[in-house]
């Protein structure tokens, strides 16, 4: 028996693919269909050809005319699809200064992928934050917003911006453009820098600002010199923009990991845990807690992620992505890239029981069972019962 069973949400599922109307910011049409999947669709009416050529004349007006400097910064994780945007930008001709911000517990994968990244024939620097104030940051926001990964995603786009700032190279070229329908602030005639604005909105803050760590677990404000977007006037000085490679040329993450194997991109020879996929995630041992926690909140994992993209471009059914996600989807995160949850916990001095009670605290109680005592219904492993699945 289920308590207050009228609270609970009768979770949609998009018509097409298997996505639930519970992902944030996701739109359904008249037919039931998720706007990411008539985003896929409405790529088939793109000109290709006109939109490589509006990105080489939006780079060309940033290119390093004399040879002195890079043409543009390319934030790289080592992952497919930073292998791919460094090929894509070397196959045009340009010259790119490759930018790492390391990831919280890089896993030996990781650091080969990002070695190999190198032999592409690039520069390259990478910037290590303070592993100590990184595992009080990882504690934190696990603890506060549900997402152990929260300084990684403010890294992400606080380093290379503030890369680009130090070495006086304004164009910084991303990848997959999160909400498919811009190619970014350097395509735009007006406001196109990358404001702070434009960092709470794209950055993963979840309501936290870089400056509320300040006091926490001992942390000051020159220990989040990592974390600290430039100042407006630093910003507007260099004239710091960007564009979404995504928006220019088609983006398949299937594909930049076939191109990227190629080149010596390595993957696992089984799929990582809690995805359905080898190719990706094999850089950070948190990654499967930040994937899990996601399934807490809003009922989908990156099973779900993953079979969805092969279902909109046709590779797989959707009768076939239901069976994958109830095989692989939402499993709690014993191991994450063959390493166990008490060592990955460990440096954020965080017990297996610690971490289950955050669990329990961040599951939307709308979306998986409980029992007559409101606690949650778990089999033998840990994992949690849904109370609708797709169909």
């Amino acid at each position: 028996m289920v308590p207050n069973e009228k609270e609970l949400i009768q979770m949609k599922y998009c018509t097409k693919c298997v996505m639930p109307d519970t992902k944030p910011d996701l739109r359904f049409d008249d037919a039931g269909v998720c706007s990411a999947c008539n985003n896929i669709e409405n790529r088939n009416n793109i000109d290709w050809d006109a939109r490589k050529a509006e990105f080489l004349s939006v780079v060309e007006k940033y290119r390093s005319k004399d040879g002195s400097n890079w043409d543009c910064i390319v934030p790289v994780s080592g992952g497919k699809d930073s292998t791919y945007q460094v090929l894509k930008l070397l196959e045009l001709g340009l010259n790119p200064l490759c930018v790492t911000a390391t990831t919280c517990d890089l896993a030996d994968i990781g650091r080969d992928n990002i070695e190999n990244i190198k032999r592409l024939g690039v520069d390259y620097i990478e910037i290590s934050p303070n592993k100590k104030v990184r595992a009080s940051l990882n504690r934190i926001g696990l603890k506060d917003v549900g997402d152990i990964s929260w300084p990684e995603h403010v890294g992400i786009f606080t380093i290379p911006i503030r890369a680009a700032v130090q070495h006086d190279v304004p164009l910084i070229i991303w990848g997959e453009n999160p909400q498919n329908e811009y190619g970014g602030p350097a395509a735009a005639e007006e406001d196109n820098t990358l404001s702070r604005r434009w960092l709470e909105e794209f950055g993963g803050l979840l309501g936290m600002r870089v400056s509320d760590m300040i006091g926490i677990d001992g942390i000051r404000k020159k220990d989040l010199i990592p974390y600290t977007y430039p100042t407006d006037d630093d910003i507007k000085r260099i004239g710091v923009t960007g564009l979404f490679l995504g928006y220019y040329f088609p983006w398949d993450g299937y594909t930049n990991a076939l191109l990227a194997q190629a080149h010596g991109f390595k993957t696992k020879t089984t799929v990582v845990e809690g995805s359905i996929a080898n190719y990706e995630n094999l850089d950070n041992h948190q990654t499967g807690i930040h994937d899990y926690f996601k399934f807490l909140k809003f009922g989908f994992g990156r099973a779900t992620d993953i079979a969805c993209l092969h279902v909109r471009r046709g590779r797989i059914s959707r009768r076939q992505a239901i069976d994958i996600i109830n095989i692989h989807d939402g499993k709690f995160p014993w191991t994450c890239l063959d390493k166990q949850i008490a060592d990955i916990l460990e440096p954020l001095n965080m017990t297996v029981e610690e971490f289950t009670q955050i669990c329990d605290r961040f599951t939307n109680k709308k979306i998986f069972k409980t029992d007559t005592q409101g606690n949650f219904i778990k089999d033998t492993k840990g994992n949690l019962t849904k109370t609708h699945h797709p169909e």
